[in-house]
């Protein structure tokens, strides 16, 4: 049995779905399962979420998950776009969001498109200036997911972090 996916355009014609309005709808999806005040104490569900998040795009994101102190999620944003192979990241930026938000702690994300999910030395750096730069201002750095199509990395867990 074929089953497709369909989706009804502006003049309420239904059309098959390509894949990235598929992607589009599980992104909206995991935002309903894991609404603001969600407790992200869990690796296995932060991987989860940031891989519904991320996992689909053919460009580098970067993003953050803004904790409470108790880590409870504030908000998720997708802070940095970039190109294939790389996302240019400002740390001023990072932080200023965090205070913005009111934010104890941070999980940070991104993808490699390309499906390689080894950190590179220029991650493992990155994570290392945001985790100094935030604790200057008291935030937690909890981990940093690198996700590549269905898969994770976490810092945390690699002993990276």
């Amino acid at each position: 049995m074929n089953m497709e996916l369909m989706v009804r355009d502006a003049q309420g014609r239904y059309l098959v779905a390509t894949a990235e309005q598929i992607l589009e709808a599980a992104r909206q999806v995991i935002d309903w399962k894991v609404p603001r005040g969600t407790l992200l104490t869990s690796t296995s569900l932060a991987r989860d979420y940031l891989r519904t998040k991320l996992g689909g795009y053919e460009h580098e994101v970067f993003a953050a998950a803004f904790l409470t102190h108790e880590h409870r999620l504030i908000e998720y944003v997708e802070m940095f776009r970039g190109t294939i192979n790389a996302a240019t990241v400002y740390p001023r930026e990072v932080v200023k969001k965090a205070l913005q938000l009111n934010a104890a702690a941070v999980i940070f994300a991104h993808n490699h498109p390309s499906g390689d999910l080894k950190p590179s030395g220029a991650d493992r750096e990155l994570t290392q200036t945001l985790k100094q730069s935030l604790a200057l201002v008291d935030i937690l750095v909890l981990d940093h997911i690198i996700v590549a199509g269905d898969r994770t990395i976490s810092f945390a867990d690699s002993g990276i972090l």
